[in-house]
């Protein structure tokens, strides 16, 4: 599939299938995160995949945004590998992280599989369930998977305003 036809055709699944993700396109979606530019190249990123009951249970417990995925990525970033800009407290971790999800969301269209960025569930609290390490930092989820017959985009989906209104030559 071409870049734009990723982009253009790419929306947010909230109805899946059984039917899990087959391991070279789960590979394939967790390449495109790791070749994904973070600041400096610290590649602080630390990417989870919860395909077990157990893992996909705790999930349920904080979030009721799964949608039954069959993966769900949990994207982190390491808290004390970031860069720190210039006369400014501002880190990189979050817009990094932020980065490498965003490549695996489209390089998952680009296989054929569908997604869900989450941000709805509290980060520390899954943070806690999952026993992730203290200098992590959870920045969201992404569900993957099939779509179920009866899936379809949102109502608002291919609503864009007007490029005037969001860009402007300085």
């Amino acid at each position: 599939m071409d870049f734009t036809t990723v982009v253009k055709e790419r929306y947010s699944c909230k109805k899946y299938s059984d039917k899990k993700v087959e391991s070279e396109k789960l590979n394939e979606i967790l390449e495109a995160g790791r070749l994904a530019p973070t600041a400096k190249n610290l590649q602080e990123q630390h990417i989870y995949v919860a395909q077990s009951e157990k893992a996909l249970a705790i999930i349920d417990e904080v979030t009721p945004c799964r949608y039954n995925a069959s993966t769900v990525l949990v994207v982190a970033y390491d808290k004390t590998n970031v860069y720190t800009y210039p006369n400014s407290e501002k880190q990189s971790g979050a817009e990094d992280a932020t980065i490498v999800a965003t490549h695996m969301l489209l390089a998952a269209k680009n296989a054929g599989v569908e997604s869900c960025w989450v941000n709805c569930f509290d980060p520390e609290a899954l943070k806690e369930k999952l026993n992730l390490p203290e200098n992590e930092e959870i920045v969201m989820l992404l569900d993957l998977g099939y779509p179920t017959e009866s899936s379809m985009t949102s109502p608002n989906y291919g609503k864009r305003k007007d490029i005037n209104e969001t860009v402007s030559y300085i």
